[in-house]
C-alpha cells in the first residue's frame, strides 16, 4: 500500500509526501492524517498473522504496536523502528468498579502497563520511527507529564536528543522524574500548556527540531494499535461502548480512525460508540458539543484540574475527535474533581491502580449510566491511560483527607483508607485487627 499525508479538512484534502516535515496543512492550516491506498490485505490472514506473532521473539513482533504494522504501513524500512516492547497491555475485569458504575460488567484496557507507564508509548514508538526516518537529531514536546516521559525514553533509546517543555510548577514529580532519568533536556516555562505549544512550534521550525506532540500524525497512527490490540484480545467481538479520558483528544482521534479503518478492512463488523470524559475545569470539547448547532469551539483559557494528564484548555485534535464521536454516535461528558477522586479509589479496590485522569472514565460511566445514556447491561470497555505511580502524592492526600481541588476546596475522602499509627504491642494490635 502507498502512504500519504492528507489534509483532514474535507474542503481542502491537499496531499503531501509521507516524508514531508508537516504538522498542519500549508494550504489551509488544517490537521493532517496518514492515509493508505491500494489493495487491502485479507482480513482473515491479517488476524492469523497477528496472532502467530505472539509466539515470535523478533523485536517487532514482541511489540504490541509493531505486531500490527500492516495496519499503519507508513514506513518503508523497519530498521528505523525503536521499540521498548510497548503495548501488550491487559484487559482486566473489575467487578467492584462495575457495581459502582451501575453496570453488570466492565473491563479496563490498562495502558499503564506500557514501558513508561502510559498510552503515550504506543504513539511515541511510531513518532520516533518517523523522526529517525527523516534523519532528525533532536525531538521536542510540550507535556504535563506522560508525553515527556515517553518521548524522553524513545528518543534516548534511538540516539536522539529529547527536549521537553513543561508548565513551570504544574507537573507531577512522578512524571518529571522519568523525563530527567531518561536524559531529556527539560525547560520549565512560565506559561500554560497551550501557550507553550505555540512557542515550541515556532522554535521547532526555527531550529529544525521534530515535534512529537499529538498534533504529529504518526503519533496518532501508533495509538491506533490500542484499539487493534483490544479487538484482538476480545477475539474481534466489538463492545457496545469504549470510554476514554479527553485531554488533547489525540486518543479520541486515534481510536475512531482505527475503528473506522478496521470496519473498512473487514476486521470488525460494526463500530462501538465512543464516550469521551473530560474534567469539569478543563472541558472545552464538552462545552462545544453541548452548545448546539452553530456553536464555535472556544478554548478554556485557564484550565483547572488535578488530573493533569487531561488539563488541556485548547486541544489541537478536537476537529478529528468531533468526527469520530459523531461517526460512532458517541457522547461527551464532564465530571468533577470529587467524582474523579472517588472513582479512582473504587478502581483501586479492584486491585487495579491508575493515575487520576484515567479514573475520569469510571466517573463518567457512572454519570452516564445514572442518566440512562449507557444501559446497565451494556458491554463497556474503559481505557485507563496511566500507571498508578504517575501521581502518588494525589493518592496519599486523598486517602488521608488532605486532597484539595485546584480551587483550594477540600475533596472528601469518601473511600479513604488512612494508615493508622500503632504501638509496638502485639496484644493491642491484635485487638485493633479484631483477632
Amino acid at each position: 500500500m502507498t502512504a500519504e499525508l492528507i489534509c483532514f479538512e474535507r474542503a481542502c484534502r491537499a496531499r503531501y509526501a509521507i516524508t514531508e516535515v508537516l504538522y498542519n496543512c500549508p494550504k489551509c492550516g488544517g490537521l493532517l492524517e496518514a492515509v493508505y491506498e491500494g489493495a487491502v490485505p485479507d482480513a482473515g490472514q491479517m488476524k492469523k498473522t497477528w496472532r502467530e506473532r505472539r509466539m515470535s521473539n523478533a523485536p517487532l513482533d514482541q511489540s504490541g504496536v509493531w505486531r500490527y504494522r500492516e495496519f499503519f504501513p507508513f514506513l518503508d524500512d523497519y530498521r528505523h523502528v525503536v521499540t521498548l516492547r510497548e503495548g501488550n497491555t491487559p484487559v482486566l475485569d473489575a467487578p467492584v468498579a462495575a457495581a459502582y458504575a451501575g453496570l453488570k460488567r466492565i473491563a479496563f484496557k490498562h495502558q499503564g502497563f506500557n514501558p513508561t507507564g502510559s498510552f503515550k508509548d504506543n504513539g511515541m514508538t511510531c513518532g520516533a520511527a518517523q523522526a529517525m526516518r527523516l534523519g532528525m537529531k533532536r525531538v521536542a514536546c510540550v507535556s504535563t507529564g506522560n508525553t515527556s516521559a515517553s518521548m524522553a525514553a524513545y528518543a534516548s533509546a534511538a540516539g536522539m536528543q529529547p527536549v521537553i517543555f513543561i508548565p513551570h510548577g504544574n507537573i507531577s514529580y512522578g512524571k518529571l522524574a522519568q523525563a530527567l532519568e531518561y536524559g531529556a533536556r527539560t525547560l520549565q516555562v512560565e506559561a500554560n500548556f497551550d501557550q507553550i505549544l505555540a512557542l515550541v512550534r515556532v522554535l521547532a521550525e526555527r531550529l529544525g527540531i521534530y515535534l512529537l506532540n499529538s498534533i504529529n500524525p504518526f503519533r496518532i497512527e501508533g495509538q491506533k494499535s490500542i484499539m487493534v490490540e483490544l479487538m484482538d484480545q476480545r477475539d474481534w467481538r466489538v463492545p457496545d461502548w469504549i470510554v476514554l479520558p479527553g485531554g488533547n483528544l489525540g486518543n479520541t482521534s486515534a481510536f475512531g480512525k482505527a475503528l473506522r479503518e478496521m470496519k473498512e478492512w473487514g476486521l470488525i463488523d460494526r463500530l462501538p460508540r465512543l464516550a469521551v470524559i473530560q474534567a469539569e475545569g478543563s472541558a472545552p470539547f464538552y462545552e462545544f458539543l453541548h452548545k448546539g448547532a452553530g456553536a464555535v469551539f472556544t478554548p478554556v483559557e485557564h484550565p483547572k484540574t488535578l488530573a493533569t494528564a487531561i488539563k488541556i484548555g485548547d486541544p489541537v485534535s478536537w476537529p478529528k475527535a468531533l468526527l469520530e464521536v459523531t461517526t460512532t454516535g458517541g457522547l461527551v461528558e464532564k465530571v468533577s474533581e470529587q467524582e474523579i477522586a472517588d472513582a479512582k479509589a473504587q478502581i483501586g479496590l479492584c486491585g487495579i491502580g491508575c493515575e487520576p485522569a484515567s479514573a475520569a472514565t469510571l466517573a463518567g460511566i457512572r454519570k452516564l449510566v445514572s442518566a440512562g445514556a449507557i444501559d446497565g447491561e451494556a458491554d463497556v470497555v474503559a481505557v485507563l491511560t496511566g500507571n498508578v505511580l504517575k501521581d502518588p502524592d494525589y493518592i496519599y492526600h486523598y486517602h488521608t483527607g488532605q486532597l484539595k481541588g485546584p480551587d483550594g476546596a477540600g475533596i472528601r475522602a469518601t473511600f479513604g483508607n488512612q494508615p493508622v499509627v500503632v504501638p509496638n504491642d502485639a496484644e493491642r494490635i491484635a485487638a485493633l485487627l479484631g483477632a
